[in-house]
């Protein structure tokens, strides 16, 4: 069975449904009303809007007539007036009703359609056969029943367009045309005509029409609606840039490189969407739920108006109330939305934070995490080391050794080499002038200068050619035990001076894991790195689990380690060497600046470098699910409530009299009922995202190796 996204009833996605595609994805509704509301929202709100107009003048109408009479055809007036509401405002109800039976469902317009086409017409009928039919009229009932679920409807179009701002906004950010630059001419077109490989030119203050790499001019670009990034990033020649973010201060031209449905914004869109429509465990249950609310409301209906006409001895005016109440009081859209309207709440929130949720259960999944697995280098370290010291060997100044090394490393791309550059960069040294530079891949860099041999090797190449490192063993050691890579700089055969390498803790890493604890999140770095180095940042960063020297295989066996133990299990990682593990944690948390194949692996995807967004993530999806079990809760015990109360439960104290005003107190309780589920879900935008408590966790798998 498919699933109505907007008033969340089961449907059979029968090639006769009403349905819609939208994104390579086929939706199925209930009814006209539902299919219009999801397809052209602002338009069904419109319309809402135009049939409440005419139906609350009139229903007040009715409603004075009713109780005050002022004219001898009060009734005849009332009756006019009811149908004009009854067949225009209402007629939403009969198009969905009939919807409803011709699709072979069971919704709750039919509930409506039954409950006042009952009321309507034992009105009209005693109105036109007097003495027949008791004189007891319910226009008023009928009429205000529509109207009150209607006014209903509409407030739940204003909260779920508020809830559903996010991927709103992404829609909406994109520009409709693009300057695109062919042989030196500026051609505007439209943004879906632009290729992959074309040069499009970006003014400031105009947005990226496409994804890819700046070819020529420097600006800034904010990226802030996008990856949650507050302030604008720096863009050069060479730089990426996203579609939909907005260029700076400088005149850009950007060379394509994923156009349409391939950009980053619109396979954010598509991730949104998938989310919205996912079916957590919890969502099930709600499915099976409303597939057979409805039939049951309808039996207990016709079977409390017989118990009550029958054994009650109460005649057919309160038996026909009670019918009425009964079918108008339930809910069933409760049970429906619960799921969905905190799905699109939460998934939202967390776009806007640069937290995207893949897979139909991911937020579920995640919001049960109790053990975060992590990767180090690019995780919880920069990926790019930077020069951490230069240690002269004996009668050799310090600074003729970074200025050598500077020298031999000025071509280089690796990233120790730029390391070394810019740590010389900072120093005021200028690079010595070196010959014949060639890079020693794996080993290092080597030229020639002054007519002898010179070199940066990498500490185990040193070793392997003989040099004679034993001036420096202690600095290396020293080196090694802080954790640090370290290379060794040669004059011909002469070693004369040590450079140490250490990549920086991750910027919010110290943050991260110390809300993660406060979160009640156990915290394991699992790397393939040295001990020494692995220790050194768990040290830094209190991670108490350190396991070492990993290859990809033994990171899978620790994540299933943890599961055997009874754990749910996210594993944090950026590179290939992750994607196995990412694959078979409970929940894989990639990266964003990492592989593509380490971002394909996980189910929840963090757009920006920032490890703060793992107890982030984690916090949005555990009040995530909570608002979907508050709002099952809140459908439960509504129709556990006041299914009773229509059918009568309180006329003992009340006495029967009390079914003169029900019928429409039920119609005002189940308007509100849905847009009270969203109101709750809404409120997760503005709830601060924090530590919660955790029920108690399996034991620790004791063994661990660092």
């Amino acid at each position: 069975m498919a699933t109505d996204p907007i008033c969340g009833m089961s449907v059979d996605p029968r090639p006769e449904s009403l349905q819609l595609a939208r994104d390579n994805r086929t939706y199925y509704f209930c009814s006209e009303s539902c299919r219009l509301t999801f397809a052209e929202p602002e338009h069904e709100r419109k319309r809402l809007v135009r049939r409440l107009v005419v139906a609350w003048p009139l229903s007040i109408v009715v409603l004075v007539l009713t109780y005050v009479p002022t004219v001898a055809l009060a009734p005849f007036v009332a009756a006019v007036a009811a149908a004009v509401v009854q067949f225009y405002p209402g007629s939403i109800f009969y198009r969905g009703g009939y919807d409803a039976l011709r699709n072979r469902v069971a919704n709750m317009d039919l509930l409506i359609m039954v409950g006042t086409t009952t009321a309507f017409f034992y009105s009209v009928a005693a109105l036109a056969l007097p003495g027949r039919l008791p004189a007891a009229y319910y226009f008023d009932a009928s009429a205000l029943i529509v109207t009150l679920i209607l006014t209903g409807n509409y407030l739940e179009h204003l909260t779920r367009a508020r809830a559903g701002s996010a991927l709103r906004r992404l829609n909406e950010i994109l520009p409709t045309h693009a300057a695109v630059v062919r042989d030196g001419v500026e051609v505007s077109i439209p943004v879906g005509e632009v290729e992959v490989g074309a040069v499009v030119r970006v003014r400031p203050g105009g947005r990226f029409p496409t994804d890819g790499v700046v070819r020529s001019g420097r600006t800034s670009s904010d990226e802030s609606l996008l990856t949650g990034e507050s302030l604008p990033v720096a863009k050069a020649p060479g730089d990426r840039v996203i579609a939909g973010a907005i260029n700076g201060e400088g005149l850009v031209e950007v060379e394509t490189s994923r156009v349409g449905a391939d950009t980053f914004v619109a396979q954010v869109g598509q991730l949104l969407t998938a989310s919205e429509m996912s079916r957590v465990p919890l969502k099930r249950t709600a499915d099976r739920i409303s597939a057979v609310f409805v039939p049951f409301v309808l039996a207990l209906a016709v079977s409390v108006a017989l118990a009550w006409y029958f054994l009650g001895g109460s005649g057919p005016t309160v038996a026909l109330l009670v019918f009425v109440t009964v079918a108008i009081t339930a809910c069933p859209c409760a049970f429906g939305i619960a799921t969905p309207a905190a799905i699109i709440v939460g998934t939202g929130r967390a776009a806007e934070s640069g937290i995207l949720f893949r897979g139909e259960d991911a937020i579920e999944r995640a919001a049960r995490v109790d053990v975060v697995l992590t990767d180090k280098t690019g995780t919880l370290t920069t990926a790019t080391p930077e020069l951490a010291e230069v240690v002269a060997a004996a009668g050799v100044r310090r600074d003729a050794v970074l200025s050598l090394a500077a020298g031999l490393e000025l071509g280089s791309e690796h990233t120790l080499g730029r390391a070394v550059r810019e740590g010389a960069a900072r120093e005021g040294i200028v690079p010595a002038r070196v010959e014949a530079i060639r890079t020693d891949p794996g080993r290092g860099v080597r030229g020639h200068r002054g007519g002898r041999n010179v070199a940066v090797l990498r500490g185990e190449a040193a070793r392997a050619e003989g040099a004679d490192l034993s001036s420096l063993s202690e600095a290396m050691l020293a080196a090694e035990e802080a954790g640090e890579s370290w290379s060794v700089v040669l004059d011909g055969p002469t070693v004369v001076g040590l450079l140490g390498f250490r990549a920086p803790l991750a910027v919010g890493a110290r943050e991260a894991v110390a809300e993660l604890g406060r979160m009640e999140v156990e915290v394991g770095m699992v790397t393939g790195d040295r001990p020494a180095a692995a220790r050194k940042v768990a040290g830094e960063l209190g991670i108490v689990r350190v396991y070492a020297e990993t290859a990809p295989s033994e990171k899978v066996a620790r994540v299933e380690e943890y599961r055997a133990a009874g754990h749910k299990v996210a594993f944090v990682g950026d590179g290939i060497n992750d994607a196995a593990a990412l694959a078979a944690a409970d929940v894989g948390i990639a990266i964003g600046t990492g592989t593509d194949v380490a971002r394909e692996a996980g189910q929840v995807l963090l757009v920006r470098p920032d490890v703060r967004g793992v107890p982030l993530a984690l916090g949005i999806a555990r009040r995530t699910v909570r608002r979907v079990r508050g709002n099952l809760l809140w459908a439960v015990g509504y129709n556990a409530v006041l299914l009773p109360v229509a059918a009568g439960a309180l006329v003992p104290w009340f006495g029967l009299s009390m079914f003169n005003v029900l019928p429409m107190v039920g119609a005002l309780a189940m308007g509100l009922s849905s847009t009270t589920v969203v109101l709750n879900s809404l409120t997760l935008r503005w709830t601060r995202i924090g530590s919660e408590p955790r029920p108690p966790r399996a034991p620790i798998p004791a063994r661990a190796s660092a």
